[in-house]
């Protein structure tokens, strides 16, 4: 994303070095406020604050090209993860006052002035004294003076840079310091993962593979472009992934390379299931992380699922109509009641409800319901979320009865229930990336006569496992039709799907999609415990093929404790040695998947003989951007 001011300000930049006939790296153009035209704002207090404080830069507002540049041309450049510190070090060398300027040291509980006696690059810390008489804001405790000496001795007067904000002043002098130290915290709390550093192939542009990622990732869940359900997941990930690190290091750093007590081998067993774990963790970060995969292969959940539980049918049996309408003339209702309701509430344990939009209906029901959607626009802002066998039809014909999702960040229509029915709804999403109709794994669900528009991801959403039946349906003017997803795991089942009689046409990518692997993701072992790989005398390398977009996993070597072969071979002499080896095996494999993994979209001539359909009759394909038929091989 570019914007006019911001390629002024670069454009100038350049100029200004071209003029100079200088051609000086050091970044600190970027940050000269004479040359780039701009200057940092005051931040302004919070409404109804009585700080006594001076105030500080705003700095946390950046866009996300700033903080690309600044990542790219000044910072980070083309390092390698073992280099990352020497290369903030040096940078914040040229950009950072080293002494005597004024900042808030901000913590979870205090923020307190003080003045800043000697920058320390190597270690991102900075030397402070306080400032005389104390001026300190506290949250939940009472700090004074002779506290507030007493942390500051016990950190030998030094804190970390992230922690401090830069006082404002109009001068501009600053600025530079501001920005900098702004850099460096949002880097290491939004960028900088602690098994960054270990990673096995360090021969690769650390900005490139991981920091571009995530600043996009931050972004557009910043803007609503990632549905909650996977910003939540993403942010349990990191979480266990965290967590596990931990452990694994802990373990490693125990362990002794020449040992071979029972303890250690113990040890070195459970190392290899934590590097398993690990990789796991990071291979759903990367999938995450990465737009394209994102899109194809993250289940992204959805966050009303957590507050939305199966209801299963009501304890009296009874069976309820749903009617929605925000209003009706006299002619609709009797054309309603002749038509659906006297026929459908012929016995006496039928009961007729009334709602003004469509979520409020199905929250209400149970299994068993119907709802009727009469003619109308509805705008909803929240997922509809289907748990329960029900069904919706509206009562009219497709363009007459319109739903529309405006808001970002959840998938429009998701359902999880065992027998879902819709039809004669036309369904309309803005905005959001999400398919409009997502039916998840085990799910089933039968659509017929519904208009599916706009969707910036899919039109339909089908996760293995499921059973879909799609009848007289138009999908058009989506990223793609519909999306299939063959994982082919070894808990998942195909999607069982029939399609006749759609017409999908005007989507921006392929008509039908098909996401499968390229590779197994699992070996089948013999009973003597060797792979059908070895059995056979290959290697499993043939399955691997390299490109762009493999990813090195974690560096599970370290000079003072043994590396991963190791620990899988001494284990081999341990009383737990077969599960050693076939833990090891199967995480070398995985390991070298998460590696080499190929990533390709490609057109293919048909798709219908595939064995995911049960039927595929009559559809019509016309004028998607891509083609027809699609292939997504990872």
């Amino acid at each position: 994303m570019m914007f006019p001011s911001l390629t002024a300000l670069f454009k100038n930049e350049e100029e200004k070095k071209d003029e100079d006939g200088s051609d000086d790296d050091s970044g600190t153009y970027y940050f000269n406020t004479e040359a780039s035209g701009t200057r940092l704002q005051r931040r302004e207090p919070p409404s109804g604050g009585s700080s006594s404080l001076p105030d500080t830069f705003q700095t946390s507002h950046l866009l996300f090209y700033e903080r690309f540049k600044a990542y790219q041309d000044y910072m980070l450049g083309d390092c390698k993860p073992s280099e990352v510190k020497d290369f903030t070090a040096d940078y914040l060398e040229k950009t950072v006052e080293p002494c005597d300027w004024l900042a808030l040291w901000s913590t979870d509980i205090f923020d307190v002035l003080v003045e800043v006696r000697d920058v320390e690059v190597k270690d991102l810390k900075a030397r402070l004294r306080l400032v005389l008489p104390l001026q300190c804001d506290t949250r939940g405790c009472e700090l004074n003076e002779e506290a507030m000496t007493s942390l500051l001795e016990a950190t030998q007067h030094k804190v970390p840079l992230q922690e401090l904000q830069v006082v404002y002043e109009e001068s501009g002098d600053f600025d530079q310091t501001a920005l900098a130290l702004e850099h460096v915290r949002f880097f290491y709390k939004h960028i900088w993962r602690e098994w960054d550093e270990e990673e096995e192939d360090d021969d690769f542009d650390y900005f490139v593979r991981c920091v571009e990622p995530r600043i996009r990732l931050y972004y557009d869940m910043l803007e609503d472009r990632v549905p909650a359900g996977l910003v939540a997941e993403y942010q349990s990930l990191l979480e266990k992934c965290s967590k596990c690190f931990q452990q694994f290091s802990a373990l490693r750093s125990g362990l002794s390379a020449d040992s071979d007590s029972e303890l250690d081998n113990v040890s070195m067993v459970e190392g290899l299931k934590l590097c398993d774990q690990l990789e796991t963790f990071k291979r759903k970060l990367r999938i995450i992380e990465n737009p394209l995969l994102r899109y194809v292969l993250a289940y992204k959940g959805n966050a009303r699922q957590q507050c939305v539980q199966s209801r299963g049918p009501r304890a009296s049996g009874a069976k309820v109509v749903h009617v929605v309408t925000a209003s009706c003339s006299t002619v609709q209702l009797q054309s309603l009641l002749s038509a659906r309701l006297i026929p459908l509430c012929s016995s006496e344990d039928t009961e007729i409800q009334f709602h003004r939009e469509p979520v409020s209906a199905v929250d209400s029901c149970h299994q068993g319901d119907l709802v009727i959607v009469l003619p109308g626009m509805y705008s909803v802002s929240s997922s509809i979320f289907i748990p329960d066998s029900i069904t919706i039809e509206g009562f009219g014909f497709p363009d007459e009865v319109v739903i529309e999702k405006k808001s970002k960040g959840d998938s429009f229509v998701e359902s999880t229930g065992a027998d879902v029915r819709l039809s004669n709804i036309k369904f309309i999403q803005h905005d959001a990336i999400e398919a409009a109709i997502t039916l998840t794994t085990s799910a089933r669900l039968t659509m017929n006569m519904c208009d599916l528009y706009g969707s910036k991801g899919a039109g339909v959403e089908i996760y293995p496992g499921s059973v879909c039946s799609l009848v007289g349906n138009g999908i058009h003017h989506c990223k793609d039709g519909i999306l299939i997803k063959d994982f082919a795991d070894q808990m998942d089942a195909l999607p069982s799907i029939t399609m006749e009689n759609n017409v999908i046409h005007n989507n921006e990518g392929y008509g039908v999609i098909l996401v499968k692997p390229n590779t197994p993701l699992f070996l089948a072992e013999h009973p003597d415990g060797h792979t059908q790989e070895e059995k056979q005398g290959g290697s499993l390398d043939h399955h691997l093929i390299s490109t762009s977009f493999s990813t090195p996993p974690v560096n599970t070597t370290s000079t003072s404790s043994p590396s991963l072969p190791l620990l899988a071979e001494s284990a081999k002499n341990s009383s737990d040695g077969d599960a050693a080896v076939s833990t090891g095996r199967k995480w070398q494999f995985s390991h070298q998947l998460s590696r080499n993994v190929e990533m390709s979209i490609q057109a293919v001539e048909d798709l219908k003989d595939h064995q995911i359909f049960v039927s595929f009759q009559g559809n019509q394909f016309k004028r998607n951007g891509m083609g027809d038929f699609g292939t997504f091989c990872y």
